[in-house]
């Protein structure tokens, strides 16, 4: 269910575009508080907006109200607003919340790629989980560790190395 091990139909896994993982995939909603230099995630099945909207007042959580939070997100759809639904642009204005979005096809330019190359570094690369539950609580226990130890020679070295920005 993860890293380049989870083929197991023979010698030759299938091209990339035939790839089907059974059980389906798992999203990774993230977030990185530069100041605190700490990582957040949660594990969910689905990545659409009410799961962004709730992983966005997880985040509101961590902080006091009178800060303002300042999000960087890509362009997927569910961080978007939309004529038919503002659910994200209204709870940022209600929550002292600012969105800004980095330009299509530069997501490079967001800060938390790097610490993503070091997730893939040390939780999925090689692996093999044998449910996407125990995918899950290898990614919940990276962001622990990763917490606990950011000034990990290891760690910084793969995050230099991945930054851009």
């Amino acid at each position: 269910m993860g890293g380049p091990g989870w083929w197991r139909g023979g010698a030759t896994p299938p091209a990339a575009g035939d790839l089907h993982p059974p059980h389906g995939v798992r999203h990774l909603l993230a977030a990185y508080d530069l100041s605190r230099d700490k990582l957040y995630g949660h594990v969910k099945p689905r990545k659409r907006r009410g799961e962004f909207l709730v992983f966005c007042r997880y985040l509101r959580s961590l902080y006091p109200p009178g800060v303002r939070l300042g999000l960087v997100l890509d362009n997927f759809s569910p961080h978007l607003s939309t004529r038919k639904d503002r659910r994200v642009s209204d709870w940022a204005a209600a929550n002292n919340v600012e969105l800004a979005y980095v330009p299509t096809n530069a997501s490079w330019l967001n800060r938390i790629e790097a610490q993503f190359q070091a997730l893939r570094y040390f939780t999925l690369d090689g692996t093999d989980h044998a449910t996407h539950l125990e995918q899950a609580s290898m990614i919940r226990r990276y962001i622990a560790w990763r917490n606990q130890n950011a000034h990990d020679q290891r760690l910084r070295e793969i995050i230099d190395r991945a930054k851009v920005a």
